[in-house]
């Protein structure tokens, strides 16, 4: 993942090694980490129970927020494809009742935008 891309804000592909790594004190016992994808600093992490969002805040990033949404509080969800000239695919989600996406995160070419609404609708649809 290219360092420009980072700082636009566009998540690539995490290693489930190095999310297991580096996350496995947030897994219940029976919780596995399926695939995660970085965003700069911040983790999206879904796992066989949950999606997990890590969000490092401040210039330091040692402040860290961890947010746990479960896949049946997910109402609907969308994903747009990355064009010629538009370099990023996006990912919104909508938990509840919300009107507005309560996620909604960009990621870079690395990413299949495919396999991610794949892997949500496989959740979410259960």
């Amino acid at each position: 993942m290219g360092i420009l891309s980072n700082l636009l804000g566009n998540a690539g592909v995490a290693t489930s090694e190095e999310l297991s790594r580096d996350y496995s004190k947030l897994l219940t016992s029976n919780e596995v980490i399926e695939v995660g994808f970085k965003l700069f600093r911040d983790v999206f992490i879904f796992t066989n129970k949950r999606l997990i969002l890590v969000d490092k805040q401040g210039i330091t990033g040692k402040k860290v927020e961890y947010l746990s949404v479960l896949y049946k509080s997910i109402s609907r969800f969308s994903i747009e494809t990355a064009g010629s000239f538009d370099l990023e695919a996006e990912l919104k989600i909508w938990v509840s009742s919300e009107i507005s996406p309560s996620i909604s995160k960009k990621f870079n070419k690395q990413v299949n935008i495919y396999d991610l609404q794949k892997v949500l609708a496989e959740h979410v649809l259960h």
